[in-house]
């Protein structure tokens, strides 16, 4: 009996061995995903990959965002101007309303870094191609108003219309009340969700935008999860082993 028992037991560890030893290496993959493993992603070049991380500088170090100055990995800013259009009514005469164009829409194209949490940035890192995006969610650092100048009238200076990076244009109609900067940072350490497609440029791993899907850039997205083939590596081994070893003692013991 011992010996029918013993047999059967390793005969079932011979079907689990396959079985392990595939579940274990879709783990490492996946578990190499949720590190951002470089090495790992490369693998998955020309595919399209989720990835939550810690962000961190590029491969030129940190930058400074263009108008308030602020240390950052990622920057970006508008600018928007206030007036009033004129139009007239027919029966009331001249009617002013209020509106705003955006004038300046700028956003930093430096590759800038994501890490595992845990990790230092200074690591391999995977990098993000940012390039034509605007991170949801990004913190915003500055907003400020600036009244156009008045004859007679003392108004702050605006220190800030020279560091505008990118072309300033639209067409600027009507009597201009102010102008409004919007800036938003995506700070080192902050955690980021990337949506994009793998690519391999120099040596380095990029996620970047493709023909067939944009990129996307969340700024604080949820902690990565512990990947879900873990638990079915974790019980097809702990399954082999019991079987191999209960069926080498049940065989050993009756012969």
């Amino acid at each position: 009996m011992l010996l029918v028992i013993g047999s059967a037991l390793l005969v079932a560890a011979v079907v689990l061995l396959p079985l392990t030893v595939l579940a274990l290496r879709r783990w490492l993959r996946q578990r190499g995903l949720a590190q951002l493993r470089p090495g790992a992603l490369a693998a998955h070049r020309g595919q399209r990959v989720t990835l939550t991380g810690m962000a961190a500088p590029g491969p030129d170090g940190p930058l400074s965002s263009g108008l308030a100055g602020t240390e950052c990995v990622w920057h970006g800013h508008e600018v928007l101007r206030h007036y009033r259009p004129l139009s007239r009514d027919p029966q009331e005469g001249v009617v002013r309303e209020r509106a705003c164009d955006s004038i300046a829409d700028y956003g930093s194209e430096e590759l800038f870094g994501i890490v595992a949490e845990g990790r230092r940035g200074d690591r391999d890192r995977v990098f993000v191609d940012p390039r034509g995006v605007r991170p949801r969610e990004a913190e915003l650092c500055l907003k400020r108003l600036v009244g156009r100048p008045q004859q007679g009238v003392a108004s702050p200076a605006d220190d800030l219309l020279p560091r505008v990076r990118g072309r300033i244009s639209g067409v600027f109609r009507g009597e201009t009340i102010e102008f409004e900067y919007r800036e938003w940072v995506i700070r080192s350490g902050t955690r980021v969700r990337v949506t994009g497609r793998v690519q391999v440029r120099d040596g380095r791993v990029v996620l970047a935008a493709s023909e067939d899907g944009a990129l996307a850039v969340e700024n604080g997205g949820q902690p990565a999860r512990v990947p879900p083939r873990r638990v079915e590596a974790l019980v097809l081994t702990a399954s082999l082993a019991v079987c191999a070893l209960a069926g080498c003692v049940l065989t050993a013991a009756a012969l």
